[in-house]
């Protein structure tokens, strides 16, 4: 009985999708090809959607332009602090040397 009942709602559901698609396809098959619908957007909207695709593109450069400088100034970064580090060890190396001088000398 289980299996009547879901065979009847799989039978209603393919032809449910057999019905639209032969009604939708002729419609379909009238669209273009190219993806264009074939109405003209107004001046106005073309302007708007031009500069917004430009602005896009240079906020894109400026985000590229930041990204180089923030590695830049990363790698700068790391340099002076392994720099210091090296700094630091010697001047640490030096103290322990005159703490030894200094006991010895007590």
């Amino acid at each position: 009985m289980l299996q009547l009942i879901a065979f009847i709602i799989f039978l209603g559901s393919v032809l449910s999708i057999a019905f639209i698609l032969f009604k939708k396809a002729p419609v379909l098959a009238g669209l273009p090809k190219n993806g264009h619908h074939g109405f003209k957007k107004p001046e106005l909207v073309d302007k708007i959607h031009k500069k917004t695709k430009a602005w896009h593109f240079h906020f894109f450069e400026k985000q590229m332009l930041l990204h180089k400088l923030l590695s830049w100034t990363k790698i700068v970064t790391l340099k002076m602090e392994r720099w210091l580090d090296h700094l630091l060890s010697g001047i640490r190396k030096k103290a322990q040397e005159l703490d030894k001088q200094v006991k010895k000398g007590k």
